[in-house]
């Protein structure tokens, strides 16, 4: 690696003193300028020199123009290691992987080896291509180089293996490091962070601070990312006084990843007080803010902060900012605003509306009743557009308003588009119970059956003193379960001394009455609410994760809870969050 630097100090020195040199390096990475600085050595006769056709050959990366990389790279008898290691490593900063394994085999049959240099690259770019069996290969060609040890070639195939979802592998390689600096925790924790294991990318970061590795920024923006994943507000609380107390900047990055955590926590308050502090906020952080806004169902206050944006910061929304900002009108109900908003894109801005912002608009007009509109809108969408998502915000639209012909429909679509996933079935069951047709309930049963397709389970999660405790439907698994089924239960009744009566769940349309008020009154967010209300002071809210949906039953039966037991119940369901205080929602029944 010493040897590579100086190399490439004495060759900017050597080409820094002549004109041609410097006529390269003023034409800059634009394609059309290189090509005249180009033909200006070939007529200067300097086109041999290697530091000339190295300076060219990395601009033209830079220039976005791989083909004339290639072109000018062929043009060059013998290239040295130095010509490899800068191409190699040009092509994979600027997104040209195949070209980086290309030129990396070129290099292997030449008589240069590999450097340090070569084989953080080409990790970089194996990543980059979900290669795992490339990436594996390569990782021979480090045992035999003799690379195996450098800790920046072990932190690019820590990162390589991290990105391509082999995490054990990842991590096999991060405990035989000998030197673990900041960088290597961050590419493992970020890795698990990246892949859905957020408890594990927590465990970590403890260990970090353990062995007193000082966390960086971007240490805490995937942690604060794997926080919005648990949706622990103590949790989220700590990583805050944890970035304060090492000091840490809060810049734009970082900023806008601890928006996105207080928001997925549960806490649209704290996230506001991080967006007001961040003073050179982005249009991605005011996003961040408008979406924190809209899943908590403060659709008033994203829209306003979507126009502050435009008119006092004069920042410009992208494609992301309108799918925060409808989704926020689709979950508060507000049609007008939602469709203007929505004709102001290609109109006002000259965005075209993708996937993202018609499913959005269904499930705008689905929830709002508006099921003709919301229908005749999809018969509009292109076939290409007609995906999942469209039909799924339609059926979830007519299961709320009860519209049988249209669910079916819908539930149909969706079965043709993926015939794999269970909750299409399962909604499509609900529909039939819903109008009667017991009939067709048992043959879409019949036939989740022959397809081998199983209902997912539901399960509900609640953090009581710095620990978390998971419950399913049923679930009697918790120590203490006797004593929770026993509080419920009683819980149960006041509730209906005030009003409640149980829903007939469409899910459990085979059981018998009796049979069915019990399975809903044993749902898993009912079981966290009991525990949490057992084990907790009065006034303490309590914060529920749950992995699908609320059902119905339990959205009404947690509106009573919140009114017997003066607390406010905050509850982040698979789409949303649901604050229950004094017996309403912050949904307005729009979920």
């Amino acid at each position: 690696m010493e040897e590579y630097r100086e190399r490439r100090l004495e060759t900017q020195r050597e080409g820094s003193k002549s004109p041609e040199y410097q006529a390269v390096i003023r034409a800059g990475p634009h394609l059309r300028p290189l090509k005249q600085a180009h033909a200006h050595l070939t007529v200067t006769g300097c086109h041999r020199s290697r530091a000339l056709l190295t300076k060219l050959l990395t601009l033209s990366c830079a220039a976005g123009s791989i083909a004339y990389t290639r072109r000018l790279f062929l043009s060059v008898t013998n290239p040295d290691s130095f010509l490899f290691n800068s191409l190699i490593k040009a092509s994979s900063q600027h997104g040209f992987s195949l070209d980086t394994i290309s030129f990396y085999c070129r290099m292997l049959f030449s008589p240069h080896k590999p450097s340090s240099y070569t084989f953080t690259s080409v990790f970089k770019a194996c990543a980059h291509l979900s290669a795992l069996k490339l990436g594996t290969l390569l990782h021979s060609h480090v045992f035999v180089s003799g690379y195996v040890s450098n800790p920046f070639v072990q932190a690019a195939i820590v990162s390589f293996y991290a990105k391509s979802s082999a995490l054990s592998l990842a991590r096999k390689v991060f405990d035989k490091m000998p030197q673990r600096n900041v960088v290597a925790w961050n590419t493992m924790i970020s890795g698990y962070e990246q892949n859905g294991l957020a408890n594990e990318a927590m465990t970590l970061f403890h260990k970090m601070n353990e062995l007193g590795v000082r966390p960086d920024s971007a240490t805490f923006v995937s942690v604060s990312s794997a926080c919005s994943q648990i949706g622990s507000l103590e949790l989220g609380c700590w990583v805050h006084d944890s970035i304060i107390s090492n000091g840490i900047y809060v810049n734009v990055v970082l900023g806008t990843s601890l928006i996105n955590m207080f928001s997925r926590c549960g806490d649209v308050s704290r996230a506001r007080d991080v967006f007001d502090s961040v003073s050179e906020g982005n249009v991605i952080a005011w996003t961040a803010m408008i979406s924190g806004y809209g899943m908590h169902g403060y659709g008033i206050e994203a829209i306003e902060l979507f126009f502050k944006m435009k008119k006092e910061r004069r920042l410009v929304p992208n494609t992301v900012t309108f799918v925060a900002v409808l989704s926020a009108c689709a979950h508060a109900g507000l049609i007008r605003d939602g469709t203007q908003i929505f004709a102001s894109m290609r109109e006002e801005h000259g965005v075209i509306p993708g996937v993202e912002h018609h499913v959005c608009m269904v499930d705008m007009l689905g929830k709002a009743g508006f099921l003709t509109e919301a229908y005749n809108f999809i018969k509009e969408l292109k076939p290409e557009e007609l995906v999942p998502a469209v039909w799924t915000a339609m059926l979830g639209a007519c299961k709320m308003h009860k519209n049988f012909d249209l669910g079916v429909e819908a539930a149909q679509h969706l079965i043709s588009l993926e015939p794999e996933n269970p909750s299409h079935y399962v909604l499509l069951s609900n529909m039939y119970a819903f109008a009667g047709r017991m009939d067709r309930v048992e043959s879409v049963r019949n036939v989740m059956i022959q397809r081998g397709i199983k209902k997912k389970v539901g399960y509900s999660s609640i953090d009581v003193n710095n620990k978390s405790y998971l419950f399913s439907m049923g679930d009697k698994s918790h120590p203490e379960t006797k004593e929770i089924y026993q509080y419920l239960d009683k819980l149960m009744w006041r509730c209906k001394e005030v009003g409640y009566a149980p829903l007939p769940e469409s899910a459990m349309h085979e059981l018998e009455e009796e049979e069915r008020e019990y399975a809903l009154r044993h749902h898993s967010e009912k079981l966290a609410v009991a525990f949490g209300l057992m084990k907790t002071s009065h006034g303490t809210t309590l914060r529920i994760v749950k992995n699908l949906r609320i059902c119905e039953d339990c959205h009404s039966a947690i509106k009573f809870i919140s009114v017997v037991t003066n607390r406010e119940i905050i509850i982040r369901d698979k789409l949303r969050f649901h604050h229950f205080r004094e017996g309403s929602c912050s949904c307005l029944d729009y979920w």
